[in-house]
């Protein structure tokens, strides 16, 4: 009797996003500071054990509405089933036999849920590289964000890119490029690992009754841009060059560089969107106590980095008085 567990993280965008699913560039970073981790085991059968968040058993309405405002309506069973299946797509694309193994299979993660850190893209990466070490099945790591972000886009339907699956595949810091013709040619984007000790310090905040799923925010303005929408298609070849910009900062060390980058991306999602009034206010408070910001991806928290001589103690208490959680960014481990 044996079992598997695998974690992944969360994930914060820096710059560049939300290019990542326009063929655009961004600089993403793994946090350590929430992950999903999914455990498969020995089983007669394949079960798929459900989570905290699966509950269906409720004390009151009032639990209820606490719980589908803390969860959503869906928790994350359809994840680990679609993830199976694709999973096993994969295994029999590969000539690889799967078909009659058992197991059982079960997650938890403590990522605020759709809030823009990548929580669901984490229980579904955690999954695959659980069962590929269970079952002895080789998944690259280049081959690992396609293949997990194939189980929400083609089985779920959710509208969505590679930045987070990429972030949490590689850990660390990474700089990505979606290039169309190099996709369509090799696979897969280029992806290169940066080295986390260059990054300034660095905060994650977030607000949980403003969560919003990122496909809410990304099917309208995937529907634009196919349409080729000027202003949409040219933001996005603006945070594709802000990726850039962000790279070359971290590389030099130049941290008022890189918080340029971080400020002018968001200012760009700004440009082409309505956005939630709440989640602005998260930025300009940022800024407002002397920090540059961006969304950490497209729900309701953000990555802030505080210019030299700013006290996150202060900014934090100023944050927790209108219902924000900040904490200081720990950098995931490199997979």
């Amino acid at each position: 009797m044996h079992d598997v567990r695998a974690t992944a993280p969360a994930r914060v965008a820096l710059a560049g996003n939300p290019s990542d699913g326009y063929g655009g560039r961004t600089v993403s970073l793994a946090i350590a500071n929430y992950a999903a981790t999914v455990t498969v085991e020995e089983s007669p059968e394949l079960a798929i054990l459900p989570a905290p968040q699966d509950e269906l058993r409720f004390a009151s309405v009032a639990a209820l509405v606490d719980d589908v405002c803390a969860n959503g309506y869906y928790g994350g069973l359809r994840l680990l089933k679609a993830a199976i299946y694709c999973f096993a797509v994969y295994c029999r694309e590969g000539g690889i036999e799967v078909a009659d193994r058992t197991f059982a299979i079960h997650y938890e993660t403590d990522i605020p849920r759709g809030v823009g850190l990548g929580g669901s893209s984490a229980i579904v990466t955690a999954a695959l590289r659980a069962m590929s070490r269970f079952l002895g099945v080789e998944i690259s790591r280049d081959e690992l964000p396609d293949l997990a972000l194939s189980v929400e886009t083609r089985e779920l339907g959710i509208t969505a890119g590679l930045q987070d699956r990429v972030a949490q595949a590689y850990g660390g810091l990474t700089y990505m490029d979606f290039d169309p013709d190099r996709v369509a040619r090799e696979g897969h984007g280029r992806y290169e690992s940066l080295d986390p000790s260059q990054l300034p310090p660095l905060f994650v905040a977030h607000l949980a009754r403003a969560a919003e799923p990122s496909d809410v925010f990304h099917s309208d303005l995937r529907r634009r841009f196919d349409s080729g929408e000027t202003a949409v298609v040219d933001a996005m070849s603006h945070l594709a060059r802000l990726a850039d910009d962000a790279r070359a900062a971290l590389n030099r060390g130049d941290a008022e560089a890189l918080g340029h980058a971080m400020d002018e991306s968001f200012e760009a999602r700004r440009s082409i969107a309505a956005l939630d009034p709440r989640h602005v206010e998260m930025i300009e408070l940022a800024r407002a106590h002397g920090a540059s910001a961006n969304y950490a991806g497209s729900g309701g928290a953000i990555v802030g980095m505080p210019r030299e001589g700013v006290d996150l103690a202060p900014l934090g208490a100023v944050f927790a008085e209108r219902g924000c959680r900040l904490a200081p960014c720990r950098p995931a481990a490199v997979e």
